[in-house]
Order: C-alpha cells, then sequence, then structure tokens
C-alpha cells in the first residue's frame, strides 16, 4: 500500500485530512499515532474548518518540518532550504491537484463559509468532496519527495 492510499484510507476512517497525511507516515515520524492525531486535529478543514490553507498541504509541511526543518534560530541556510522545500512542495501540490491553490475552499469549490460544524461522514459527503484523493495526492508527493530526499 502506498502512503496516498494509506493517506486516502485514513481519512475514509474519520480522520481530518491533515491527520490523514501525517498518520500515514508515523512510522517514519517516530512519532507514536495517538500524539500526532493529537498535534493536527485543530488542521483539519482549512485549519479548524476555517476553509484556509488545505489540511493536506498542512499535514505534507509538517512532515517536512520533522524531516527537514531546523531548531536554531539562527540557522539561516536550514530556513532558507526549508521555505525551498515547502515551495517545491506546494507546486507539486498544485500541479497534481490541477489547480493553483493550497487554499481549502478554493479546493472544495467554495463560494463562502460553511460554518464550523463537521459534516457527517456519509457516502454523499464522500461523493461530493475531493479531500479523500486530495489526501492521496499528498500522501504520494511526499513519499516520493523522501525517497528522492
Amino acid at each position: 500500500m502506498t502512503k496516498g492510499e494509506k493517506a486516502e484510507q485514513l481519512f475514509k476512517q474519520g480522520y481530518n485530512c491533515s491527520q490523514a497525511v501525517v498518520l500515514a507516515f508515523a512510522p517514519e515520524l517516530g512519532i507514536e499515532e495517538p500524539v500526532l492525531a493529537k498535534m493536527l486535529s485543530g488542521f483539519g478543514g482549512g485549519i479548524g474548518r476555517m476553509r484556509e490553507v488545505c489540511g493536506c498541504f498542512s499535514g505534507m509541511v509538517f512532515i517536512a518540518n520533522m524531516l527537514y526543518g531546523y531548531s536554531d534560530s539562527q540557522d539561516y541556510q536550514g530556513k532558507k532550504l526549508l521555505y525551498q522545500r515547502i515551495n517545491h512542495l506546494a507546486q507539486m501540490f498544485k500541479e497534481r491537484n490541477g489547480s493553483n491553490s493550497v487554499i481549502c475552499r478554493e479546493l472544495l469549490g467554495l463560494t463562502k463559509e460553511d460554518g464550523i460544524v463537521p459534516e457527517k461522514r456519509t457516502e454523499s459527503y464522500y461523493k461530493k468532496r475531493p479531500c479523500s484523493d486530495l489526501c492521496r495526492i499528498a500522501g504520494d508527493i511526499m513519499e516520493e519527495y523522501i525517497e528522492e530526499n
């Protein structure tokens, strides 16, 4: 099973988009799944369902931070390299999802906010939202990126 398939499966089990992407990489991150799930719990729905930055992409950034990030506040080169990586990942995500955006509401085709209450996960929910596909795309991109880097 690819990481993308795993992320899609986790989303369909009820995890939010950000949790699903990151949990697919739990072994590589060396953090227990319940801890990761809690750390990413507010990033779903474009951060707290505000429909801002896509949770799938936020999950990609989280993984990049954990694997390639810096901790020294004076590490200018580390910061520069990480930002370059994230911008590259954003470009890959946009290309693969066929849009020019990493913004949740734009990816979902929403014209206005749809409230903060999460929807029940039903068959019709999955049919009208591209989120499970976006989870798969994000997982696939990160798996490829990690293998190459």
